[in-house]
């Protein structure tokens, strides 16, 4: 396989550039090696305290005769994703036995859902919580007992923040242990639908909860693309699964296997096996990248250009909005899954799914075929699909061709050349323009802007009739400094309304959207904020804006000079908001990561 040229100086660079910071972080790990490589530096009273509650496992954990894998888990069954979780532990404890291994639950760490938060006072802990859980899995592992990290994470913040926390564990394995989504529910189209139409008042609330209910309906990950189910592609395209783990659902006897599986291959890469794949070799320059290609052909979260350099900034590798441009103008979109699409996550899986994409990638030389991985076999591996053969795990090479070329679609015949990431620049700032979602017409937006301070009076004036014309609206003071970065998800039927009306509309924004965030050209994560001088706090009512993903263009047609920033408004209370404020004061801006905890700790 010969390497893209883009792809290999972009490589290049992030190697170059990440030097000193990467060097550091493996000293760092190597030195946690050597103090904490096993449980011998504990003095018996810390051991006995570590193993008290073990039950039967008490004799194997205080001799050390196998190697003891920690469960940092993120269940809760008010998330469809999470409540497969619940009985995950037991089991495993049974699988770590198979091997002559034992596992403990190391501890529990917050998750969220954002759909239930979503344009709700809750939103505004979202980013933050990422924070909350690397902190939760760091003081889960504090306690130094374990010889592996089994991490049990699916939907949008928690992944990034369990591999946060389980990075300055890195001289460890870890393996992520995903549940799967649920069956497929109302067609997107239809739900789609609804949603504009109680958008316009021509449908109840009640016809929307039952739009939403029949699509949000059972235990799995919503099956949408959004977030969630880009982290698993990305844990895939990272090595950090067993191949083909991401979409199989839950409650089938292949994710069971899969999950034991997962014990068994964790318990065999510890360090005093043959066959040692601590975590920090794991995640690595060339494996961050992956995940970034494989974001960029499938048509992934937008979210992602946030978490991703915080991901990377753990393991000491400097990634920025620069990087993801340049990739994704060689990256070609090899998916469309809803939003992007008509079909969802299990229709994508069923087409050929990530194995599909993955040997795709791998044969054109998009992404590094070299890098070490916790499967054997490195990332050919990922080119494969797991089934059972009388009960035991088997995996078959990807199918040559795809089972849906509306849905997933070669390298030789892609949905558009580019990965439709697309870094937008000006004098507004940096900012972040997702085009796999819009047509290409709309790539370029002129218009007056109508500026609001909350999405809350984007709505109000949208019922009024004061957006009902060609339109760049500015919602801002939505940073990581200001309010925590919410979604503005909220947002995307009106203005969707708004431009079927056949009216030229955008959005910008210092705000996230969602993996969901649709069809209406967004430039969103503007940085730097609008909180503490950012120009977006200089933008009035009818300054023209050019928006433009063709040129990467994002300015506003007038001059800023002499104008005084307008106020922000004052930080929200309630809802726990106010404990957060540590997090919003000492956060940095959105193009790395938008994390105060990185940023103080010297990352």
């Amino acid at each position: 396989m010969t390497l893209h040229p883009t792809l290999a100086r972009v490589t290049d660079r992030i190697i170059e550039k990440s030097k000193a910071s990467r060097q550091h972080y493996l000293d760092l790990m190597a030195r946690e090696g050597d103090r904490h490589g096993d449980r011998e530096f504990l003095s018996c009273s810390n051991l006995a305290h570590g193993f008290a509650a073990a039950l039967e496992d008490k004799p194997a954990i205080a001799t050390m005769r196998g190697p003891n894998l920690g469960i940092v888990t993120a269940y809760n069954d008010m998330l469809s994703a999470h409540q497969p979780y619940g009985r995950y532990p037991e089991a495993m404890k049974l699988y770590a036995r198979e091997v002559g291994a034992t596992a403990q639950v190391a501890g529990g760490v917050p998750a969220m859902c954002d759909g239930v938060t979503q344009g709700q006072d809750g939103m505004e802990l979202s980013l933050f919580s990422r924070d909350a859980i690397a902190l939760g899995t760091a003081v889960a592992l504090s306690h130094a007992m374990f010889d592996g990290m089994a991490l049990l994470g699916i939907c949008d913040k928690i992944v990034p923040g369990l591999l946060i926390g389980a990075l300055r564990f890195g001289h460890l394995p870890a393996v992520f242990v995903p549940g799967g989504p649920m069956p497929s529910g109302l067609p997107n189209k239809e739900k789609q639908k609804v949603r504009q139409l109680y958008a316009e008042g021509k449908a109840t609330r009640a016809d929307l909860l039952e739009s939403e209910s029949k699509s949000y309906h059972s235990p799995g990950t919503c099956t949408f693309y959004g977030t969630a189910n880009s982290n698993q592609m990305m844990m895939e395209l990272m090595g950090l699964h067993v191949p083909g783990a991401s979409f199989i659902p839950p409650n089938t006897p292949l994710r069971s296997a899969l999950t034991r599986e997962a014990v068994h291959r964790l318990a065999a890469i510890g360090r005093k096996g043959s066959d040692h794949r601590p975590l920090c070799k794991v995640v690595d320059e060339k494996a961050i990248i992956n995940a970034a290609v494989g974001l960029l052909a499938t048509g992934g979260s937008t979210n992602h250009a946030i978490h991703l350099p915080a991901m990377a900034r753990a393991a000491g590798v400097l990634l920025d909005w620069q990087d993801l441009d340049e990739l994704s103008s060689v990256v070609p979109l090899l998916a469309r899954v809803y939003p992007n699409g008509a079909g969802d996550v299990n229709h994508f899986h069923a087409a050929g799914g990530i194995a599909y994409v993955t040997r795709e990638l791998l044969d054109a030389g998009l992404i590094h075929g070299d890098t070490l991985t916790i499967a054997e076999g490195g990332m050919a591996a990922y080119a494969t699909e797991p089934t059972l053969a009388e009960d035991r795990l088997v995996w078959h090479p990807a199918p040559a061709e795809s089972g849906d070329d509306t849905m997933l679609r070669p390298v030789a015949a892609p949905f558009q050349p580019d990965g439709g990431m697309r870094l937008v620049q000006g004098n507004l700032g940096r900012a972040t323009f997702k085009t796999s979602a819009v047509d290409r017409e709309r790539w370029t937006i002129e218009a007056p802007a109508r500026v609001f301070d909350t999405q809350e009076a984007v709505t109000a004036a949208f019922k009024a009739g004061e957006l009902d014309r060609d339109v760049v609206v500015v919602v801002r003071f939505q940073g990581p400094r200001a309010n925590g970065m919410p979604e503005l998800h909220k947002l995307t039927p009106p203005l969707g309304v708004l431009q079927d009306r056949g009216h030229r509309v955008a959005l910008v924004t210092d705000g996230r959207m969602s993996g969901a965030s649709g069809k209406v050209p967004a430039a969103i994560h503007v940085t730097p904020e609008a909180l503490g001088g950012g120009p977006l706090a200089l933008v009035r009512d009818g300054d023209v804006i050019r928006l433009c993903a063709h040129t990467g263009a994002l300015e506003v047609l007038a001059d800023l000079s002499g104008r005084t920033p307008a106020v922000a408004p004052p930080a929200g209370e309630g809802m726990g908001r106010e404990l957060f404020a540590m997090f919003r004061l000492h956060a940095d801006s959105a193009e790395r990561g938008g994390s105060a905890m990185l940023a103080q700790g010297g990352m």
